[in-house]
């Protein structure tokens, strides 16, 4: 059983800014989805036309379906309103073992995993995809870079963090995360180079401390890629003519936003 935790998934740290160079840099395959003109989540690239995220961001928190892929929008490396690149959604696969109506759990967190296939491939020159890794053990540093409601256009990248568990699939760390930082991409450092090891799915206070919980991978990520390539996947077959969408910031977030209290003891 995963401790007593007071749970909040995170739609909508804290060394250096990231900033714009005239050559990509790793942390440039980050982006903020913004999620039908509703709220925004974290995401990153894990192929030059995959997205990479928290399969709560997919779902509607008012209406509990799922949205509409073409109404989101992928801004890769956005940095004070300039992206690297931009790009409409075609499709989502989610975990097919997440269940977005279930109660808080293990089950639910450690499948809080989707993939989302972009209009258009993400050239090389503008930002290049993560590669991904074995979860690391306990104690291993980690680094995250995620957007957040007070850092929407500057997301800081955070390189103080480690593993303090792993429990029912669940990746426990003392990484530091808030609203918007869903779907952000949790990372180790292997040969100098970040690799994806899991992807924020909660901030959670467990005995006092702040931690981020983090989602499981290899073998659900291997499945999403083999779903979209067989052509399955909620969304369009057909490109969008044009990548055009952006958050309406005066919109309160309604994707799939909660807050979680466990009984008292």
């Amino acid at each position: 059983m995963l401790p007593r935790l007071v749970l909040f998934l995170l739609l909508v740290l804290a060394p250096p800014v990231l900033a714009h160079d005239s050559e990509p840099a790793p942390w440039q395959a980050v982006g903020r989805l913004d999620i039908a003109g509703k709220g925004f989540c974290t995401g990153a690239l894990v192929a030059d036309n995959l997205v990479l995220t928290a399969a709560h961001c997919m779902f509607d928190a008012t209406t509990g379906q799922q949205i509409e892929p073409t109404t989101i929008a992928f801004r890769a490396g956005l940095i004070n309103g300039q992206a690297r690149a931009t790009r409409q959604v075609r499709r989502a696969v989610v975990d097919p073992d997440y269940v977005y109506s279930a109660s808080p759990s293990a089950s639910r967190l450690r499948n809080d995993v989707a993939l989302l296939e972009l209009s258009h491939p993400i050239e090389a020159q503008a930002a290049t995809p993560f590669s991904t890794d074995l979860r690391p053990p306990r104690g291993a540093m980690l680094n995250i870079v995620a957007y957040a409601f007070d850092r929407a256009e500057a997301p800081p990248l955070q390189q103080s963090c480690a593993v303090i568990t792993q429990q029912e699939g669940v990746l426990v760390t003392s990484c530091t995360v808030d609203f918007g930082s869903s779907g952000a991409p949790i990372f180790s450092m292997v040969g100098g180079q970040p690799r994806i090891v899991s992807i924020v799915a909660a901030k959670a206070d467990m005995a006092g401390q702040h931690v981020a919980l983090g989602t499981q991978l290899g073998q659900p990520l291997i499945q999403l890629k083999a779903a979209l390539a067989a052509g399955k996947g909620f969304g369009t077959a057909t490109l969008p003519e044009a990548d055009q969408l952006t958050l309406d910031r005066q919109t309160r977030s309604q994707t799939g936003a909660a807050f979680f209290s466990p009984p008292a003891k």
